[in-house]
């Protein structure tokens, strides 16, 4: 019966960790798109990732070094996509915490922003989910912070961009 019990707990626990597996991999999916769409300059992609309306947002700092807090527009950041720019976009990621509950999820991952081979900046992303009526995860809140000095990106991330 304790071997019984054993096997159990431990095929339990193997299975959690799949069905884990499963939903993290669908929960970053949307930005996975949204990645994807930035690097080859489809905002039709992008759009894809978003609800209609999804919160933008950034934490940084302003010219005096007081913190801020700035809202984008969802069609702003498209148009910017979507306007033809001689290099790509490129956002490294690592780091990642996917955290959910029923079909409420946040992704919080750190990254590292390329335009073309050169480094533009670093930070924090930190995205909120929910699963839609068909059964798709879209994102609703992004949130960013941004900075171009301390920036510590791992080594085979940076090799990537040289």
């Amino acid at each position: 019966m304790k071997y019984f019990l054993m096997i159990f707990c431990i095929g339990a626990a193997s299975h959690s960790v799949a069905q884990a597996t499963l939903i993290d991999s669908a929960v970053y999916e949307p930005i996975k798109m949204l990645f994807a769409g930035m690097h080859q300059g489809d905002s039709a992609m992008v759009r894809r990732a978003f609800i209609t309306s999804p919160i933008m947002a950034t934490v940084g700092k302003d010219e005096a070094g007081n913190t801020t807090l700035r809202y984008d527009d969802l069609q702003k950041f498209l148009t910017a996509v979507g306007t033809p720019h001689a290099e790509q976009w490129s956002e490294a990621v690592w780091d990642t915490r996917i955290q959910s509950d029923g079909n409420l999820a946040q992704v919080w991952e750190k990254y590292a922003f390329y335009v073309g081979n050169r480094f533009s900046h670093c930070g924090v992303d930190a995205f909120q989910l929910f699963k839609d009526n068909d059964g798709k995860w879209k994102i609703f809140v992004v949130a960013d912070t941004r900075q171009t000095e301390g920036c510590v990106v791992p080594r085979a991330i940076g090799e990537q961009f040289k």
